[in-house]
């Protein structure tokens, strides 16, 4: 009797510790007042897409969406999207959801040359991971150049939480709070990776110190929210 009155116990304590902590968390797209204070704004606000627009063009076009704080592609029609400000260091914060065997991706230090954001921008991945890509190509991984050490990825269906921070060169890719990729732009390691892929074919591709921070519609279902941004010194 003793030893499940003390069990009755301890399940009613850890449900209590439990609880506040799921009532605790913050809406969608919204800054804490901590995050203000350490200089986090917002990059998408739930509503619309203001501040975003068509690679390459002046507006976003309507093949993005949002709704319910989400904002969502229509793979058939919409275009690459891009931030309408340039960023060079800066730590980025965001929630992604990929489709079933989807693929996706998010560029930063953009340059409007060429056809497609991809040619400069290099591109944290967004994968389904049981698409079977090579490692090279997993999700949270610089694709092409550099592989995620791990697969940190939460089920198909779930957001994951996307964390890329660029600071003089020095950039780390972290998924759901573990640091899965790290690398320094313009280093020989990076320069004799990138002579050896695709990339080489694009003499503009990572030689940006700024740029816009894109959006990659690849022709499959992906979906963001929480998009925020603190700009470092």
């Amino acid at each position: 009797m003793k030893t499940l009155a003390l069990g009755l116990c301890l399940a009613i304590l850890a449900t209590a510790a439990v609880a506040p902590l799921a009532q605790a968390k913050e809406p969608l797209n919204t800054l804490t007042a901590a995050e203000k204070a350490r200089g986090w704004k917002l990059l998408f606000d739930g509503k619309d897409t203001r501040g975003w627009r068509d690679f390459k063009a002046a507006e976003a076009d309507p093949g993005w969406k949002v709704k319910d704080g989400i904002l969502f592609v229509d793979p058939k029609v919409a275009k690459d999207l891009i931030t309408t400000d340039k960023y060079a260091n800066f730590e980025l914060s965001f929630d992604w959801r990929i489709g079933k065997l989807g693929n996706s991706g998010v560029f930063y230090h953009v340059i409007e040359e060429g056809e497609f954001a991809y040619e400069t921008g290099p591109e944290y991945q967004l994968l389904d991971n049981h698409r079977s890509e090579p490692p090279l190509e997993q999700a949270a991984g610089l694709f092409g150049l550099y592989p995620p050490t791990k697969d940190v990825t939460r089920p198909v269906g779930e957001f994951n939480h996307g964390r890329l921070v660029v600071d003089h060169g020095h950039v780390q890719h972290w998924l759901n709070g573990v640091k899965v990729a790290e690398y320094e732009l313009g280093s020989a390691d990076f320069k004799a990776k990138v002579a050896g892929t695709k990339f080489h074919r694009w003499p503009l591709f990572a030689t940006g110190t700024t740029g816009h921070i894109g959006l990659q519609n690849h022709g499959d279902d992906v979906a963001f929210t929480n998009i925020k941004i603190r700009v470092l010194p």
